[in-house]
């Protein structure tokens, strides 16, 4: 038995506390003043708060996320030259901030017109929900029996890098834990 066109997740830590510390002020900064981001979130029913539609410049807005921003782009890196033939480094194209309520999830997606997207926890409470990777080959099953691993879930923790190619399906399955999670999403073209 071998294994063909092996799906890879990409997983560090990132143990700095000040800068974690900094994000986490800074995103909860984002959550109480930023209005374009509160209106989108009301609007969509995000479970918090996120950037995601409303800022697309925060490296340049909060010393806390260019330094995050140079981490991520070694990161990347060092990603891309294990699963690409690329001729250049990936660039970052976005960075957004999540505050997720208690209960709160996120449904399947991918990220189009990426080559990496990932996820960091800046802070995770304890029982909060994982995030969940969905076997790629899934529509393409036809009339194959259920398979036990459909679906691959990692447990967040403060300081958890998560790096992947943006065409795998995921989601942030409700967790029911007390509190907020803390975390900052991103892709690279």
């Amino acid at each position: 038995m071998r294994e063909l066109f092996v799906t890879r997740l990409y997983e560090a830590e990132v143990g700095d506390d000040g800068l974690l510390g900094a994000l986490a002020h800074s995103i909860r900064a984002l959550a109480r003043d930023e209005e374009a981001g509160r209106r989108w979130s009301k609007q969509h029913r995000y479970a918090g708060y996120t950037s995601y539609a409303s800022l697309n410049d925060l490296p340049k807005r909060d010393p806390a996320f260019q330094q995050l921003s140079k981490i991520l782009n070694r990161h990347a890196a060092a990603f891309a030259r294990d699963t690409f033939d690329l001729d250049r480094k990936p660039r970052l194209d976005s960075l957004w901030v999540n505050l997720l309520r208690s209960g709160g999830q996120h449904s399947g997606h991918i990220h189009p017109h990426s080559i990496i997207s990932g996820t960091i926890y800046v802070e995770v409470p304890s029982g909060s929900g994982p995030i969940r990777f969905e076997d790629p080959r899934l529509p393409l099953m036809m009339a194959a029996p259920a398979r036990k691993d459909a679906f691959v879930s990692v447990e967040p923790h403060s300081g958890l890098l998560l790096m992947w190619e943006s065409w795998l399906r995921h989601e942030v399955v409700a967790g029911t834990g007390r509190g907020e999670r803390l975390s900052i999403s991103f892709n690279f073209a």
